[in-house]
């Protein structure tokens, strides 16, 4: 049975031509309309797909090739689209820029898997006929990408407008959907690690609000609608559950379990599909503040997602009552997971400049910060050391993007990893992963989807922590009841 799912996906010809604003502004004008837009970001991005979700008011799913594979991919766009009216697919960097010379894992290949047609958005700075020698070579390059319509973006007048149009309509056969002009000031501001996040930025409703007035000035939505809806139909979506098949792990019922997840201003890079996942295999989420909360509440186990520790550094290290509580609870063998923000959280030190600002110390390790990435890319990680999540052996892949670089106090020694870098940076010496007792912190981030041990890892030193803390107060109580008869 094939059903239809209205979708589009928006491309460029590089990163940084207009995209996520193009992206935001289709949102959130349809959503004015009354429709209800499902978005989606391909590759391994947190901050643009934090922007789309707050200007549809819907959760932004991931659709990358690489982190999750064909057949997982598929099952997730379906999953998630539910009663959509629309799915907006934002693209990263070109159209085909993969991971090689094939272009594999490219934005052109996810629109070939789920069928979706292509909206370009073109830079056309100082540039008039070429543009439409770009757009040909495009169209000619993968003639199984479809290709679907243009917008011109940062056009300099309407004589500009006018050749750039009728060379497109001319030699490529497509029609213009949109014509942005040069604007004064950008919708969206930008830092090292790209946009700003919606989390941090002072005027997100603003922002969203002027993305959809240039969309409702420039674009001809109503043209983009009826590509969307004409896209192709898919094969009907499985059940759940289809995209853990194929991989073995041993998962204990974990109904009753509780996952803390320390999410705030420092800590906000999660998919929401892993915390899906967790929840699925029976976990309750509680939601944690590392600059608020003064304690660690009862928990199972912690996850700490990445994030931007370095522009909180000082509330983060204000909250010492709550570093002292985390650490207590790691020395009684708490379960933890961090990624990139949360590795560094876990060191002894942020050192910004000349300053200088105490994290938890769990690890003897500090963390300064680079002007430029000291990784940025798709990593592929084998299991090589001891630890409370992977079974040696056990293959991942995930992403890594950080400015950061870790600092030992003194000698390298009392750091033992546990991933060797198949492909990546990594903490150092192409590996990454350190553990101490029930914690387990690296630079690579993983897709639930993609890396389903993940989650059964989690969950299952999770549910033995609970089990044997339960024991523990158990036999304290079958103690006191012996004194008291």
């Amino acid at each position: 049975m094939e059903m239809h799912y209205p979708r589009i996906v928006v491309a460029g010809l590089k990163g940084g031509a207009g995209k996520t604003t193009l992206s935001l502004g289709l949102i959130s004008a349809w959503k004015k309309r009354g429709k209800f837009i499902v978005p989606y970001k391909k590759g391994p991005d947190y901050i643009d797909a934090g922007w789309l979700a707050s200007a549809a008011g819907h959760l932004c799913y991931n659709l990358d090739p690489f982190l999750i594979g064909r057949e997982r991919l598929l099952s997730s766009f379906r999953g998630h689209f539910g009663g959509a009216d629309c799915a907006v697919i934002e693209g990263n960097r070109g159209l085909y820029d993969g991971m090689d010379a094939e272009g594999t894992y490219s934005t052109a290949e996810l629109s070939k898997i789920i069928r979706a047609p292509v909206l370009l958005i073109l830079d056309c700075t100082k540039s008039t006929r070429t543009v439409g020698a770009m757009v040909l070579g495009m169209q000619k390059f993968d003639r199984k990408v479809d290709i679907q319509g243009v917008v011109l973006n940062h056009i300099a007048g309407r004589r500009h407008e006018k050749i750039v149009t009728e060379v497109i309509e001319k030699y490529c056969g497509l029609s213009i959907l949109g014509s942005i002009p040069k604007l004064k000031q950008d919708v969206l501001s930008e830092r090292h690690m790209g946009l700003i996040p919606f989390q941090e930025h002072p005027e997100v409703e603003k922002a969203i609000f002027s993305a959809s007035e240039i969309a409702s000035k420039y674009l001809d939505l109503d043209g983009i609608w009826q590509i969307a809806v004409k896209a192709a139909p898919l094969p009907s979506v499985k059940r759940r559950g289809e995209h853990l098949e194929g991989r073995s792990y041993d998962v204990p019922s974990a109904d009753g379990v509780t996952v803390g997840i320390i999410r705030d201003a420092a800590f906000q890079f999660y998919y929401p599909e892993n915390f899906e996942e967790l929840e699925k295999l029976g976990a309750r989420l509680l939601e944690i503040s590392a600059l608020k909360e003064r304690e660690l509440p009862e928990i199972d186990a912690l996850y700490i997602g990445g994030g931007f520790p370095e522009t909180n550094a000082i509330a983060l290290a204000r909250n010492a009552s709550f570093r002292r509580s985390l650490r207590k609870a790691i020395e009684k063998g708490l379960p933890v997971y961090a990624e990139c923000g949360g590795l560094m959280y876990l060191g002894r030190a942020l050192l910004l400049g000349k300053k200088k600002y105490s994290m938890t110390g769990v690890f003897p390790l500090s963390f300064c910060l680079e002007k430029r990435p000291q990784a940025h890319g798709y990593t592929v990680v084998e299991v090589t050391g001891d630890n409370a999540f992977y079974k040696k052996g056990t293959i991942l892949r995930g992403h890594e993007f950080h400015y950061s670089r870790a600092v030992q106090a003194g000698e390298k020694e009392g750091v033992d990893f546990t991933f060797r870098m198949q492909r990546g940076q990594g903490i150092a010496d192409k590996k990454d992963g350190i553990c101490y007792k029930n914690v387990l912190a690296t630079y690579t981030h993983l897709h639930a989807y993609g890396a389903p041990e993940w989650a059964a890892g989690l969950i299952r030193r999770a549910f033995l922590f609970s089990q044997e803390r339960n024991e523990g107060v158990a036999k304290k109580g079958n103690r006191q009841a012996a004194r008291r008869g």
